[in-house]
């Protein structure tokens, strides 16, 4: 998996760099695993803005994902790794031998005839899923459920993934990709390996355009405002701005906003890494 520049032919080609899709084996997903995706353009059941920036872009179909990973002890084959729009990663579809078919996230190295398996005697080898409490300290592992049989919540962009490092009783340790460790029930799913397309995180996406396709759409700064629109607006020329703040007060870059008393915050072993 690699990316690539692009000969500076245009303005929007001149900073582009693209992904590469040498890993993608088709580009047709399997159409019993389809679904339509309603777009809502940021808009609420009443026709109110409630997210900004969002509106436009590609028409896409909704893969139908297994995040659950609960068909146990039933070997699956890849039979093709292919393109999301919806998401970062790359999916694979496995053909089980009952003669199912579900789409997963691919792990990093997963190819076509690689045979995964979910199950509590799984060995901890990429795109196989098992319970957090079997699997041996140190495993690198992704698609992470937060709670037994909800299915994986976490480490499901490209690239990510968590470790493994202890267990005790009925809870396992996992480090995360912030730098947080933090306590999970050792009866969670988890799938073994690093998600797909690693290189991703070193795309540009070269042009406006590009963003719009993706149904973002465009962003003024603050500082750019008045005052009756934005904290940071107003000033003459360019002395503006003042201390850094979201349209609404709220204190940016730095400002802790979680709640103490969240009840999650027993299970946070180590808090994640402060910013230099």
């Amino acid at each position: 998996m690699a990316t690539r520049q692009l000969k500076p032919t245009t303005p929007g080609q001149r900073h582009r760099i693209a992904p590469v899709f040498d890993d993608v084996t088709t580009n047709k997903p399997l159409k019993s695993l389809t679904t339509g995706l309603d777009k809502s353009g940021g808009r609420n059941n009443r026709g109110r803005k409630t997210s900004r920036h969002r509106g436009g872009g590609h028409k896409r179909k909704l893969r139908v994902i297994d995040f659950k990973r609960n068909k146990f002890d039933i070997p699956a084959k890849v039979q093709t790794i292919e393109y999301d729009p919806n998401r970062t990663a790359r999916i694979a579809l496995l053909a089980y031998v009952d003669g199912e078919k579900r789409y997963i996230l691919a792990p990093s190295k997963l190819k076509v005839g690689d045979v995964v398996i979910s199950g509590e005697t799984a060995a901890p080898d990429p795109g196989n899923a098992m319970k957090m409490k079997n699997m041996p300290s140190g495993t690198i592992i992704h698609n992470i459920e937060m709670q037994p049989g909800k299915g994986g919540q976490i480490c499901r962009s490209a690239g990510t993934s968590a470790q493994l490092v202890a267990k005790e009783e009925k809870y396992v340790t996992v480090r995360m990709p912030s730098g947080e460790s933090r306590k999970f029930l050792g009866e969670c799913i988890a799938t073994v390996g690093t998600t797909s397309n690693q290189d991703h995180f070193n795309t540009t996406i070269g042009k406006a355009g590009r963003s719009r396709w993706l149904g973002r759409r465009p962003q003024t700064r603050g500082v750019a405002m008045n005052p009756v629109d934005h904290p940071m607006g107003g000033g003459e020329g360019k002395a503006s701005g003042g201390h850094p703040r979201s349209p609404w007060g709220q204190a940016a870059k730095g400002k802790k906003t979680r709640n103490p008393r969240k009840l999650s915050s027993k299970f946070i072993v180590k808090r994640r890494k402060a910013k230099k």
